[in-house]
């Protein structure tokens, strides 16, 4: 005996089997190709970061050292996490413990640090975006998530205009993290809190060529 159930999704599958093959084209009309010169990407993305509540410092390439050192002395940071992949001239100057980071070590035990040190793939000005994509320069998420600070150096090279030239720059299948600020959340009366679900602490190297 045929159920009312079975009739219906009958009588559906019937229908679908009639009906013309759907168009699955997704329209890409958005914007693309956006550019600004060097010092407007700057000015941008640094004003995104602060108002995101980051601290943003700026220099040179070969001041990468010293001004790191700065950033982790002025955080009180004698213990930090590092991916294996990192620069290590990034450390020149730091005179506390590095802790290279691996896959074997719990999570919680990165909770210990008192911040992590890592590179970036690609940033947004126009929205203050930070991406890593788990590139041994960058670690695996949990490094940049668990520690309570998180220094983070980015190359004004790497800096684009928009979200979709940010993402073009992007390899789809590498695991992507989005940092826009320190983590935050509001609870029920809409206060932020912020170190929920990530660093409470965010810095920002900006490596320009001049």
């Amino acid at each position: 005996m045929t159920t009312a159930r079975e009739t219906v999704l009958g009588r559906i599958k019937d229908a679908l089997a009639l009906a013309p093959a759907p168009d699955t084209t997704v329209p890409r009309a958005y914007r693309t190709g956006r550019t600004l010169p060097d010092d407007e990407r700057l000015a941008l993305f640094t004003d995104r970061l602060v108002d995101y509540r980051a601290t943003v410092h700026t220099c040179t390439a070969d001041r990468t050292a010293q001004v790191v050192a700065e950033v982790l002395r002025e955080h009180g940071a004698r213990r930090i996490g590092v991916p294996a992949g990192l620069d290590p001239r990034w450390l020149d100057a730091y005179d506390g413990e590095v802790q290279q980071d691996s896959g074997d070590i719990p999570a919680p035990r990165l909770d210990a640090l008192d911040g992590v040190l890592t590179a970036s793939a690609v940033g947004c000005a126009e929205t203050g975006t930070v991406f890593l994509d788990g590139s041994p320069d960058q670690g695996r998420r949990a490094l940049s998530l668990v520690p309570d600070l998180h220094v983070c150096v980015v190359d004004l090279s790497t800096v684009e205009a928009g979200v979709p030239e940010a993402v073009a720059r992007l390899e789809p299948r590498r695991p992507t993290t989005l940092i826009s600020g320190p983590s935050a959340t509001s609870d029920i009366e809409l206060e932020r809190v912020e170190g929920v679900h990530g660093p409470r602490t965010l810095a920002v190297v900006i490596r320009t060529d001049r």
